[in-house]
């Protein structure tokens, strides 16, 4: 299994940007797919989007298609999610995931997941 670790959320105001980071403090996150959830405060978890491990496909869910875009550097080790035009409703703490089994991953029962950033997007 791969260990991760998230990093970069924090607050930022309606129609901004953050660059979410996550990386792999064992193991080797490039042999793995990756993806991205998210969890408002008081709902369930969500499935932001995901990398495949191999061709690198992406697949984002609805509520933030077109205002994110995951991507990996394999030399760092590290899967990032880039969001733009953030809303106050994207306020959420943002956990990445990793799975070779991708359609196991985007149904949130990944073989690893991280503790989760903070993002607060304030109107």
């Amino acid at each position: 299994q791969v260990q991760l670790v998230e990093s970069g959320g924090g607050l930022v105001q309606a129609g901004g940007s953050l660059r979410l980071s996550c990386s792999a403090s064992e193991g080797t996150l490039s042999t793995y797919g990756a993806g991205w959830f998210r969890q408002p405060p008081g709902k369930d978890s969500e499935f932001v989007a995901s990398i495949h491990w191999l061709n690198d496909n992406t697949y984002y869910g609805k509520s933030v298609k077109g205002r994110a875009t995951i991507s990996r550097d394999n030399a760092k080790n590290t899967v990032y999610l880039q969001l733009n035009d953030l809303k106050p409703e994207d306020t959420a703490v943002y956990s990445c995931a990793a799975d070779l089994d991708m359609a196991r991953l985007r149904l949130g029962t990944p073989m690893s997941r991280g503790q989760g950033t903070q993002v607060t997007v304030s109107s």
